[in-house]
């Protein structure tokens, strides 16, 4: 069954959820991704990994790599990323993603960004090429999961679609397990101990 055009949302979606490992960018040059392959929100089914450059541009070719090379790529309904960018501001092209994985994107951002603050970074550090990519990614979205506000970003997937998928699998915490786990192991291998918000 095609996502896109779902109407109701089976309890073991198999989403794949992405987050970065932490880094210090003054000693590293890469910085590790996690994918975890997840039923719904509830069984983690696969993991994925490879790195990208910190203050890269590499982000999107690295990830549509991974994701089409998996065994799981058939199953997978649903991409999560969590923030726009991975190491630092090696910011992700969502549509391109979605494009070329053939599966819809989902990024979850924890608090409400101030665009206008990141254009400015941008800017500052010679990386003006990036704003595009940022206004590329859409609208800024808001869903209410256990009494708090989240945001969302999407691209392949109506903004009504993707709420029910983030509330779906939002089981343990104010964000989906899928994003959730992949933060817990990449903070975990890189750092020896899982760490931070999750």
């Amino acid at each position: 069954m095609n996502i896109l055009k779902m109407k109701y949302i089976k309890k073991e979606i198999r989403i794949l959820g992405i987050d970065d490992s932490p880094f210090n960018k003054f000693k590293e040059k890469k910085v590790l991704v996690v994918g975890t392959i997840f039923r719904g929100g509830e069984y983690i089914d696969g993991l994925l990994s490879c790195y990208v450059d910190i203050d890269g541009g590499d982000a999107t070719t690295k990830l549509i790599k991974m994701i089409r090379k998996t065994k799981h790529l058939g199953q997978l309904q649903c991409i999560m990323l969590d923030g726009i960018a991975f190491g630092g501001f090696n910011i992700i092209d969502i549509q391109q993603l979605s494009k070329k994985t053939k599966l819809p994107v989902i990024v979850i951002i924890r608090r409400r960004p101030n665009l206008h603050k990141i254009e400015e970074v941008l800017k500052k550090i010679r990386q003006q090429n990036k704003i595009k990519l940022l206004k590329k990614a859409g609208k800024v979205n808001r869903v209410k999961i256990k009494n708090r506000n989240i945001y969302f970003q999407n691209f392949g997937i109506s903004v009504d679609l993707a709420e029910k998928i983030i509330k779906k699998t939002s089981t343990h915490s104010l964000i989906p397990e899928p994003i959730r786990a992949a933060h817990l192991i990449a903070s975990g291998i890189k750092l020896g101990e899982s760490r931070g918000r999750a």
